[in-house]
């Protein structure tokens, strides 16, 4: 099988990566030659102290940054060599971004914020009006998809970041500190709801420096000093939420978010 082929079988390739910053007349090396395969419906918690290179790793997956050298395939693509312009629009087809601080527009509601990316994709309205409330029913809000952020709580606010992840389905889901700006009880229902995103078949990664949010998944990549420390797969997931009123058995299921 060759590099290609073996990339379509995955999510996420990288080899070998590299990353190194210049600042004044010191080089930072951030990267020192990390290598992880990720299969299409993992899901990855990747942890680290601060320093050890897990923002940058971030970036560089979620086609912010490119790598200094090496190699890094998203869903079969190369992604290591492509323009700024490429980057983003990789960035806009093929990967969700959940953030810590919801990065939602304060003045668009919720309806405008999920559909956004597919505004920047060039879709057609009435594609864009399907899979926007597609997106925002699989969260729960359809009952407030003409709300503006600041009418909801952080949850629902978190849910409307989810919803826009997902609306042009892409081939990862990427959150970096989901649960930060939220109270435990609300962090534990948008875990619960990932947890049912990756049972529906989603690519999930995960960055964070919680052990109870790397709990929810069922691979931990842990780096230090730009070097992957440890790689370590778990048969089941180590924590276990359902979503209000679900039945536990309903916790694997694919059809439970709409009750979150």
């Amino acid at each position: 099988m060759n590099d290609l082929t073996a990339a379509k079988n995955k999510s996420l390739i990288l080899s070998d990566v590299v990353k190194t910053y210049v600042m004044g007349t010191e080089k930072v090396h951030a990267l020192r030659g990390v290598s992880i395969n990720i299969t299409r419906n993992e899901y990855v918690a990747i942890m680290g102290p601060s320093g050890s290179g897990k923002s940058t790793l971030m970036n560089v997956i979620g086609c912010l940054d490119v790598p200094t050298s090496g190699e890094y395939f998203l869903a079969g693509e190369p992604v290591a060599m492509m323009s700024e312009s490429q980057l983003a629009e990789t960035r806009n087809r093929m990967i969700g971004f959940v953030f810590q601080t919801f990065n939602l527009i304060p003045r668009a509601d919720v309806f405008h914020n999920v559909e956004m990316p597919l505004i920047y994709g060039g879709m057609s309205r009435p594609e864009r009006r399907a899979r926007t409330e597609h997106a925002i029913e699989r969260v729960g809000l359809t009952d407030r998809m003409h709300h503006k952020p600041n009418e909801l709580s952080g949850g629902q606010r978190q849910r409307v970041a989810i919803a826009r992840a997902l609306v042009y389905e892409p081939s990862l889901i990427l959150a970096d500190e989901p649960t930060g700006n939220l109270d435990s009880k609300t962090g534990d229902e948008i875990m619960a709801m990932f947890d049912e995103l990756h049972a529906a078949g989603q690519t999930i990664v995960v960055v964070t420096h919680e052990d109870y949010i790397a709990e929810h998944a069922l691979r931990t990549i842990r780096l230090k000093d730009g070097l992957i420390e440890q790689d370590e797969r778990h048969d089941k997931r180590r924590t276990q939420f359902t979503l209000p009123g679900a039945e536990p058995s309903e916790a694997h299921s694919a059809a439970g978010l709409e009750s979150a």
